[in-house]
C-alpha cells in the first residue's frame, strides 16, 4: 500500500518541509564560518486580505511545541492577541522575535510561517464570523473542504478564533470539547424517510447527544420540522441545509418555520442553519429567529495572512533588506482602539492618537530552548479572543 502524500512529525521536525535554499544557506553558513552568527529575526504582516483592518494571532502553542529544546530564545504577543499589522508610522508590528543563531533555526522559518499564517487567517475568519453571529451558536463545519492532514488545526484556529464548537474527533481532543455534529442527508436517504432516519437516530446515538433533525432531504421544510417534534421525544432542534436553488427568501423560511414550531407548542426546538454561510449572509439573517449557525468553507478556507520572518538585528547590531525597519523592536498596543505601537525600547511611554497611553503587549515565551511560562489551554484562549472583540473598534 502507497504511503499518503503528507508530512508527518518527524517530516516536520528534520526540515523536509522547508524550502530547500534554507539548507542550502545553512551550508554557506557554515562553510563561511559564519555558523555562529547571533541574530534577531523578527515575524510581521505588511497588510491583511479582503481589506481586513485586524487579524487573530493564532498558531503560537505549535511554533512553541516545535522550537523547544532548540538553542533559541522567542519573544511574542500572546496567541489570541486582536492586532493591526502596522503603526501609524508604517512600521511592521513584531508579532514574534526570535532569538539564537540562524543556523539553530533557518531551517524551521518555513514550517514557523505556515504554523501562523494559515492558523491567524482561519481565526480571524472565524471571529469575524462570530461577531456577525452576534450572541448566537457558531459551529465549525469546514473539515471537508481541506486536507484530512490538518484536521486538527482547522478546528483549533475555529474554536479559538470564536467558534463555539468543531465537527472532527481529532479537533475535539486538541480542544477539549465533545465534537458536533448531526447527521449527513445519506442517512435519510438510506433510511428511506425523514421519520424513519429521525427514529434510528434516536433509537441508536446516546442520550448525551443533543437530537438536531436534518429537515430538508425530501419533503418542505416546515412539514419536516413538525414531522422531526412528533418523531424524535425530546428534540434539541431542526437543522437547515438548504441549497441556494431551493432557499427562495431564506429570512422568510427560517421566520416561517419557527411561527410554524411555535403554533404547534414547540417553543423550545431550535433552528439551525448552514449551507454556504459566510459573515456577510450570516449577518442578513442573524436577526431572524435563528439559533446558531454551522459554517465551513468560508472559515477553514479564510485567506492566509501574508506574514514574513526577516533579520533585523546582527551580532546586536541593526540590520534589515529594504523596505523593512531594522533593529529589534518592542511591541504596543492601545487597550481603547488597539491601535498598535512598536517601540526600541522595553519600557517607551507612547501615546495613541485617542489620548490613551500604551502598553508593551509582547511576553518571552521560550528561553534557551525552554518554555516560559505555563501553556494556555484553547478554551483560555478564545476566552481571551471574545473578550477583546468585546470592545474592539473597527
Amino acid at each position: 500500500m502507497e504511503n499518503l502524500f503528507i508530512a508527518d512529525e518527524k517530516d516536520v521536525r528534520e526540515g523536509c518541509t522547508m524550502d530547500i535554499y534554507f539548507e542550502r544557506t545553512k551550508k554557506i553558513l557554515e562553510a563561511s564560518g559564519l555558523a555562529e552568527t547571533r541574530v534577531c529575526a523578527e515575524i510581521t504582516g505588511s497588510s491583511l486580505p479582503r481589506g481586513w483592518k485586524w487579524g487573530v494571532f493564532c498558531g503560537l502553542e505549535e511554533v512553541i511545541r516545535l522550537m523547544e529544546g532548540l538553542p533559541v530564545s522567542i519573544s511574542a504577543v500572546p496567541e489570541g492577541t486582536v492586532f493591526r499589522t502596522r503603526t501609524a508610522d508604517s512600521v511592521r508590528i513584531p508579532l514574534m522575535n526570535i532569538f539564537g543563531a540562524y543556523t539553530d533555526f533557518g531551517i524551521m522559518e518555513t514550517a514557523i510561517l505556515g504554523m501562523l499564517c494559515q492558523p491567524s487567517g482561519i481565526a480571524t475568519a472565524a471571529a469575524r464570523t462570530k461577531l456577525a453571529a452576534k450572541e448566537k451558536t457558531v459551529l465549525a463545519f469546514g473539515n471537508r473542504r481541506m486536507h484530512p492532514a490538518i484536521a486538527g488545526v482547522l478546528d483549533r484556529s475555529s474554536f479559538i478564533g470564536g467558534c463555539d464548537a468543531v465537527s472532527s474527533k481529532i479537533g475535539g481532543d486538541i480542544i477539549g470539547q465533545e465534537p458536533v455534529g448531526t447527521v449527513p442527508h445519506t442517512l435519510m436517504l438510506l433510511m428511506g424517510s425523514n421519520d424513519a432516519a429521525f427514529k434510528a437516530f434516536d433509537r441508536v446515538i446516546e442520550k448525551e447527544v443533543p437530537r438536531i433533525m436534518l429537515i430538508d432531504t425530501f419533503s418542505d421544510e416546515r412539514a419536516a420540522a413538525l414531522e422531526a417534534c412528533r418523531s424524535v421525544k425530546d428534540l434539541k432542534g431542526v437543522r437547515l441545509d438548504t441549497p441556494g436553488s431551493r432557499r427562495g427568501n431564506f429570512k422568510e423560511l427560517i421566520n416561517e418555520i419557527r411561527w410554524e414550531l411555535d403554533m404547534n407548542g414547540h417553543n423550545d426546538v431550535d433552528i439551525i442553519v448552514s449551507g454556504g454561510l459566510d459573515e456577510s449572509s450570516i449577518a442578513e439573517i442573524v436577526n431572524t429567529s435563528v439559533s446558531g449557525f454551522g459554517v465551513g468553507t468560508s472559515i477553514s478556507n479564510a485567506p492566509t495572512l501574508d506574514l514574513s520572518m526577516d533579520i533585523v538585528e546582527k551580532d546586536g547590531q541593526p540590520i534589515s533588506k529594504r523596505g523593512k525597519f531594522g533593529g529589534r523592536k518592542f511591541t504596543y498596543r492601545c487597550p481603547h482602539c488597539f491601535e498598535m505601537g512598536a517601540s526600541l525600547r522595553r519600557d517607551d511611554l507612547i501615546k495613541c492618537k485617542c489620548g490613551c497611553e500604551m502598553a508593551m503587549i509582547e511576553t518571552e515565551v521560550l528561553r534557551n530552548g525552554v518554555r516560559i511560562g505555563k501553556e494556555r489551554t484553547p478554551i483560555e484562549i478564545r476566552e481571551f479572543v471574545l473578550e477583546q472583540l468585546k470592545n474592539f473598534i473597527e
